[in-house]
């Protein structure tokens, strides 16, 4: 889905959602998606995220932890189309991408830290579907994320918008 409000989310349903402080920027081209969670933890590897990348996303979300570095990129156009062809709704980065003018032009969700040019290893060291941890809220899989312009909020089940919208 990528007509959410995360504001009207947060406020119709404050009590059942934790907010991701950390000060993410958008850099594919929707801007708005929500879905179930899947995750990766790693650090400064891609090797693990490609493969979950790779398989139906059927409308989920990857929460990437990438230990919050900037010294190497965790997505690059290649796999940003990879996750479009394979209806991922989007992708939560606790890192960096490169390709940033070419993220742009892909119909994914991806949020991220920042940029570099700067390709990373792919030795796959790391885990899939674990619990992590950054910006004060643990992701799990199976919880539900949304996601906007203004933010990013993680619920336990799908929750409906203040129209009566189930959004998932």
């Amino acid at each position: 889905m990528n007509d959410i409000l995360t504001t009207d989310l947060h406020d119709a349903h404050t009590d059942q959602l934790s907010v991701c402080t950390l000060p993410f920027q958008n850099f594919g081209g929707r801007l708005s998606f929500s879905g179930p969670i899947r995750t990766v933890v790693t650090m400064e590897d891609t090797k693990l995220a490609q493969q979950l990348l790779r398989t139906p996303g059927d409308g989920a979300v990857i929460v990437l932890d990438g230990g919050g570095s900037t010294r190497t990129a965790m997505l690059g156009d290649v796999n940003a189309e990879i996750l479009r062809q394979n209806n991922w709704a989007g992708i939560v980065i606790n890192g960096v991408v490169r390709d940033s003018a070419e993220l742009r032009g892909i119909d994914i969700g991806i949020k991220a830290l920042g940029v570099t040019p700067i390709r990373s290893a792919k030795a796959g060291i790391g885990a899939i579907d674990v619990p992590v941890s950054f910006g004060n809220v643990l992701f799990r899989p199976g919880q539900y994320i949304y996601c906007d312009q203004d933010g990013v909020l993680i619920g336990e089940v799908p929750l409906h918008s203040p129209l009566g919208k189930i959004l998932l």
